[in-house]
Order: C-alpha cells, then structure tokens, then sequence
C-alpha cells in the first residue's frame, strides 16, 4: 500500500498540467479516486494566477477573471475539483485568499498540491 501511495504521489504530478512554481514539501495522504479531472490553478513566487482549462494554454490572469471561468466550468460540471499549485516561496494569505475564493465561486473541493517531503 505504502508503495503505490509513492508512485501516486510521484506520477501524479507529471500527469497535470501547470504553470511550473516550486511547490512546498508536506506529508500528504493520496487523493480519493475521481472519474473527473482537476481544474488547476496555479500561483506563481511573484503573485501571478494562471488557470489551466486542459487546452494546455496558460496565460496569466487576474482572479476575477478566473473565478469567472471556474463558474462556468462547474455549472457544466459542477463535481470538477480544483487542485491550487501554490509556489513555495509565495505568501502563504495569497494562498488562502486564492483558495477561499474558489470555494466561494462554488467548488466543492480545493486542494493544494505539495511534493512529498525530501529524506534526508
């Protein structure tokens, strides 16, 4: 079990698309399995919002722009969970209001995704 947690957390990331930011090490749990995929949202070291839509396009936007259109995807498929790649070295209240504000556009699930911490 402990192995198949490894791969998963390894492959996981390769998988989805994204803006590349440095993400923060933390011990996580695998995700529950989901016939939907992610929404991603990603927050840059410098404070830009990138929204990956899944047409590998990522332009940098404002976050009104991308509640917007995390609106629209959850009235098509209001299950999609949201997954926030937050940069290491971005301000932690940026994080939270980035998230808080998706769960108010109405996802039900946010997550924040983290590398599994390094052994030493």
């Amino acid at each position: 079990m402990l192995v198949l947690l490894i791969v998963f957390m390894v492959t996981a990331p390769l998988l989805m698309q994204g803006v590349k930011v440095d993400l923060p090490s933390a011990p996580s749990a695998p995700l529950e399995k989901n016939s939907k995929d992610p929404l991603i949202v990603s927050i840059k070291s410098d404070g830009a919002l990138y929204i990956d839509l899944g047409n590998g396009k990522n332009k940098k936007e404002p976050l009104q722009s991308i509640i917007v259109k995390v609106k629209k995807v959850l009235k098509q498929q209001p299950k999609t969970p949201i997954l926030v790649w937050g940069d290491a070295k971005v301000n932690y209240g940026s994080v939270v209001e980035l998230m808080s504000s998706l769960q108010n556009a109405g996802a039900p699930s946010v997550g924040l995704v983290t590398e599994p911490p390094r052994k030493n």
